[in-house]
């Protein structure tokens, strides 16, 4: 009996399906106004339209937790840990989550640029709807993460380890895949595919046939192929 998958965990074309997160979260407490704080614990907590503007929470840990409309502009939140937690309508400008750990995480509508998650960790996230300008990820560890109708503008994945990464109905303009390992990235739903750099490096995801019609010339620059009528 056929499924939407052809096997739990499996994917078409023997591509292995990325594993979804599935958040459950648990009646939460209202976040008291106040200010994030270095290694600070938030637990079962939701925080509703709040401004953290500026504000340093390098190193805290968000379980179960609910963030919804809030402002991250400059916020430091490198080497956090955000666990089986739903951020929805976040904004910000410039947020730091550097080498920070995001695993069973649905992102949704985020409106971000230069967002930095360069030697980050994400397994099993969603992140779904919006805009992100500017995504540094390079050396991140990617794995179970699934992009969904979202837009993408010059991510840079450079060095990073991508292992089954689904990308549905996105937008990637001027994506960097420079030194990037991929092992089932799954880049058939990706509406418009746009590659700067490492297009070499595509090893190890699948592509549609009309992907690889838009993208010969790139790959021919890339391997050297003169082309002449």
């Amino acid at each position: 009996m056929a499924s939407k998958r052809t096997a739990e965990g499996a994917g078409t074309a023997g591509v292995k399906a990325a594993r979804r997160p599935e958040v459950r979260l648990p009646p939460l407490g209202p976040w008291r106004a106040g200010e994030l704080e270095p290694d600070g614990d938030y637990d079962g907590l939701e925080f509703v339209e709040a401004d953290f503007a500026g504000q340093d929470g390098g190193g805290a840990r968000f379980l179960d937790c609910a963030v919804r409309g809030c402002a991250f502009d400059e916020t430091r939140l490198s080497h956090a840990r955000v666990l089986d937690s739903v951020w929805s309508g976040i904004r910000g400008v410039g947020t730091d989550l550097s080498g920070a750990t995001l695993r069973d995480v649905e992102l949704v509508d985020p409106r971000l640029g230069g967002t930095q998650l360069h030697g980050a960790v994400l397994e099993r996230v969603l992140i779904r709807g919006g805009k992100i300008d500017y995504l540094n990820l390079r050396t991140a560890r990617v794995r179970d993460v699934v992009f969904e109708g979202c837009v993408l503008n010059e991510p840079d994945f450079g060095g990073a380890r991508l292992e089954r990464v689904e990308f549905t109905d996105c937008v990637l303009k001027g994506v960097d895949f420079t030194g990037v390992t991929m092992t089932d990235v799954d880049l058939r739903g990706v509406a418009s595919l746009e590659i700067a750099r490492g297009v070499e490096r595509l090893a190890g995801a699948v592509i549609s046939t009309g992907q690889l019609l838009d993208l010969a010339p790139v790959l021919a620059a890339g391997m050297g192929i003169r082309v002449r009528d």
